[in-house]
Protein backbone atom coordinates (compact mmCIF):
# COMPACT_ATOMS: atom_id res chain seq x y z
CA UNK A 1 0.00 0.00 0.00
CA UNK A 2 1.05 3.15 -0.66
CA UNK A 3 0.70 5.69 2.18
CA UNK A 4 1.20 9.80 1.82
CA UNK A 5 3.15 11.28 5.17
CA UNK A 6 2.73 14.85 5.92
CA UNK A 7 3.77 17.31 8.53
CA UNK A 8 3.72 20.41 9.95
CA UNK A 9 0.91 22.29 7.12
CA UNK A 10 0.81 25.23 8.90
CA UNK A 11 -1.94 26.83 7.33
CA UNK A 12 -0.51 27.29 3.82
CA UNK A 13 -3.33 26.72 1.99
CA UNK A 14 -1.44 26.32 -1.59
CA UNK A 15 1.32 23.86 -0.33
CA UNK A 16 -1.51 21.80 0.72
CA UNK A 17 -3.77 21.48 -2.17
CA UNK A 18 -0.33 20.97 -3.98
CA UNK A 19 0.23 18.47 -1.58
CA UNK A 20 -3.30 17.02 -2.24
CA UNK A 21 -2.98 17.40 -6.23
CA UNK A 22 -0.41 15.10 -5.59
CA UNK A 23 -0.87 12.41 -3.29
CA UNK A 24 -4.26 11.95 -5.69
CA UNK A 25 -1.90 11.25 -8.47
CA UNK A 26 0.26 9.20 -6.89
CA UNK A 27 -2.59 7.03 -6.42
CA UNK A 28 -1.84 7.11 -2.30
CA UNK A 29 -4.66 5.31 -0.70
CA UNK A 30 -3.77 6.28 2.97
CA UNK A 31 -2.82 10.21 4.22
CA UNK A 32 -1.00 10.22 7.52
CA UNK A 33 -0.64 13.87 8.69
CA UNK A 34 1.51 14.37 11.94
CA UNK A 35 -0.09 17.42 13.07
CA UNK A 36 0.34 21.20 13.15
CA UNK A 37 -2.58 21.84 10.81
CA UNK A 38 -2.61 25.17 13.43
CA UNK A 39 -6.04 26.52 11.90
CA UNK A 40 -9.44 24.96 11.95
CA UNK A 41 -10.02 26.20 8.45
CA UNK A 42 -7.36 23.88 6.83
CA UNK A 43 -8.99 20.98 7.47
CA UNK A 44 -11.69 21.62 4.24
CA UNK A 45 -8.71 21.00 1.90
CA UNK A 46 -8.50 17.61 3.01
CA UNK A 47 -12.05 16.91 1.44
CA UNK A 48 -10.56 16.70 -1.99
CA UNK A 49 -8.38 13.45 -1.28
CA UNK A 50 -9.10 10.89 -3.10
CA UNK A 51 -8.74 8.79 0.04
CA UNK A 52 -8.77 8.88 3.76
CA UNK A 53 -6.81 10.95 6.11
CA UNK A 54 -5.96 10.07 9.63
CA UNK A 55 -3.97 12.58 11.67
CA UNK A 56 -2.74 13.47 15.10
CA UNK A 57 -2.51 16.50 16.83
CA UNK A 58 0.83 18.58 16.91
CA UNK A 59 2.10 21.62 19.48
CA UNK A 60 1.01 24.47 17.40
CA UNK A 61 -2.68 23.36 16.73
CA UNK A 62 -4.93 25.84 18.16
CA UNK A 63 -8.46 25.04 19.49
CA UNK A 64 -8.41 21.34 19.47
CA UNK A 65 -12.43 20.98 19.78
CA UNK A 66 -12.67 23.41 16.57
CA UNK A 67 -10.55 21.33 14.77
CA UNK A 68 -11.86 18.51 16.13
CA UNK A 69 -15.89 19.28 14.47
CA UNK A 70 -13.87 20.26 11.60
CA UNK A 71 -12.32 16.99 10.83
CA UNK A 72 -15.66 15.24 11.54
CA UNK A 73 -17.73 17.37 8.88
CA UNK A 74 -15.27 16.10 7.11
CA UNK A 75 -16.27 12.57 5.70
CA UNK A 76 -12.09 11.26 4.72
CA UNK A 77 -10.84 12.73 7.77
CA UNK A 78 -10.19 11.71 11.37
CA UNK A 79 -8.14 13.30 13.79
CA UNK A 80 -7.08 11.38 17.63
CA UNK A 81 -4.93 12.94 20.01
CA UNK A 82 -1.62 13.37 20.37
CA UNK A 83 -0.46 9.54 19.41
CA UNK A 84 -2.44 6.98 17.55
CA UNK A 85 -1.35 3.59 16.02
CA UNK A 86 -2.63 2.39 12.05
CA UNK A 87 -2.47 -1.36 11.20
CA UNK A 88 -2.54 -2.06 7.42
CA UNK A 89 -2.45 -5.61 7.51
CA UNK A 90 -0.02 -6.31 9.86
CA UNK A 91 2.43 -3.23 9.24
CA UNK A 92 2.36 -1.16 12.02
CA UNK A 93 2.95 2.32 12.37
CA UNK A 94 2.92 4.69 15.13
CA UNK A 95 2.00 8.16 13.92
CA UNK A 96 2.71 11.02 16.56
CA UNK A 97 3.74 14.74 16.04
CA UNK A 98 7.14 14.19 17.74
CA UNK A 99 7.57 17.08 20.05
CA UNK A 100 7.03 14.80 23.26
CA UNK A 101 10.71 13.59 22.61
CA UNK A 102 10.78 10.91 25.12
CA UNK A 103 7.72 9.49 23.77
CA UNK A 104 9.15 9.35 20.30
CA UNK A 105 12.56 7.90 21.61
CA UNK A 106 10.50 5.14 23.72
CA UNK A 107 8.41 3.83 20.18
CA UNK A 108 11.68 3.66 18.50
CA UNK A 109 13.41 1.88 21.03
CA UNK A 110 10.47 -0.60 21.37
CA UNK A 111 10.70 -1.99 17.98
CA UNK A 112 7.20 -2.49 18.01
CA UNK A 113 6.24 -0.85 15.19
CA UNK A 114 7.34 -1.36 11.60
CA UNK A 115 7.25 2.22 10.99
CA UNK A 116 6.99 5.58 12.97
CA UNK A 117 5.55 8.55 11.47
CA UNK A 118 6.64 12.09 13.05
CA UNK A 119 7.52 15.77 12.31
CA UNK A 120 8.00 18.81 14.90
CA UNK A 121 11.39 19.51 13.92
CA UNK A 122 10.27 20.33 10.15
CA UNK A 123 13.67 18.08 9.03
CA UNK A 124 13.18 15.72 6.56
CA UNK A 125 14.64 12.59 7.55
CA UNK A 126 14.48 8.59 6.69
CA UNK A 127 16.03 6.08 9.04
CA UNK A 128 15.98 2.37 9.99
CA UNK A 129 16.71 1.38 13.17
CA UNK A 130 16.79 -2.25 13.64
CA UNK A 131 13.11 -3.42 12.43
CA UNK A 132 11.68 0.07 12.51
CA UNK A 133 11.45 2.93 9.40
CA UNK A 134 11.57 6.00 10.92
CA UNK A 135 10.03 8.60 8.98
CA UNK A 136 10.15 12.76 8.90
CA UNK A 137 8.44 14.04 5.71
CA UNK A 138 9.25 17.53 6.52
CA UNK A 139 7.23 20.30 6.48
CA UNK A 140 4.71 21.00 3.91
CA UNK A 141 4.67 24.48 5.06
CA UNK A 142 7.83 25.44 3.63
CA UNK A 143 8.54 28.15 6.26
CA UNK A 144 11.17 27.60 8.10
CA UNK A 145 13.77 25.25 5.39
CA UNK A 146 12.38 26.89 2.30
CA UNK A 147 11.42 23.32 0.97
CA UNK A 148 7.96 21.89 0.79
CA UNK A 149 8.41 18.26 1.71
CA UNK A 150 5.98 15.05 2.01
CA UNK A 151 6.95 11.75 2.21
CA UNK A 152 5.43 8.32 0.36
CA UNK A 153 5.32 5.20 2.58
CA UNK A 154 5.24 2.06 0.20
CA UNK A 155 4.38 -0.80 2.64
CA UNK A 156 4.77 -4.24 0.91
CA UNK A 157 8.51 -2.68 0.35
CA UNK A 158 9.00 -0.95 3.62
CA UNK A 159 10.32 2.06 1.85
CA UNK A 160 9.91 5.60 1.96
CA UNK A 161 11.27 8.61 -0.11
CA UNK A 162 10.74 12.56 0.41
CA UNK A 163 9.16 14.41 -2.15
CA UNK A 164 9.90 17.82 -2.88
CA UNK A 165 6.88 19.47 -4.02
Amino acid sequence: MLIGLISDTHDNLPQIEKAINYLNTAGTQLVLHAGDYCAPFTIAKFKTLNCKLIGVFGNNDGDHELLKKRFNETQNCEVHGRFTQVDIGGYKIALLHGDESELLFALIYSQSFNSIVHGHSHNKNIEQRGNTLIINPGELCGYLTGKSTLAILDTEENEAQIIEL
